[in-house]
């Protein structure tokens, strides 16, 4: 399973992506380090389109290696989700601008998404994902 944190920077993103990942024994893959790691600092529309596609390729390695997989990046329009492809989309909907504003001026909030954050309080949230996600992934167990 691929579960894809997104939302606008400072959102709290990586906070419950690690509180998460720790309650589903998951694999965890950041938006920074996978840019450190491929060199790329480009912010453009093209090169968020790049990066989410060199996530969906770590991620869809792991899921296909039997990992659950917790990715958190801002995956800011329509194109770049579907790129990523997640299995399930939860939006951080805590903040109503970044301090960045380029990221700002193309950011798309999500038509469709399977769980929505509002606040920032992680320990709470964590809680209720883990919840919804243990019962669609025994559902899937059960349909095999």
């Amino acid at each position: 399973m691929k579960i894809l944190v997104m939302g606008l920077p400072g959102a709290g993103k990586t906070t419950l992506a690690l509180k998460l990942v720790n309650l589903l024994k998951s694999k965890w893959l950041n938006a920074d380090k996978v840019r450190k790691e491929a060199n790329d600092w480009d912010f453009s529309k093209e090169a968020r389109d790049r990066q989410a596609k060199r996530m969906a390729d770590i991620a869809n390695r792991l899921k296909s290696e039997g990992h659950i997989v917790v990715a958190d990046f801002v995956c800011p329009t329509e194109k770049t989700r579907e790129l990523f492809a997640p299995d399930f989309l939860i939006w951080m909907d805590t903040i109503s601008k970044s301090r960045y504003e380029d990221t700002n001026g193309f950011f798309v909030k999500p038509e469709k998404f399977d769980f929505r954050v509002t606040t920032k309080n992680s320990e709470v949230w964590a809680a209720q994902i883990e919840k919804k996600l243990k019962q669609i992934i025994d559902n899937t167990k059960l349909s095999k």
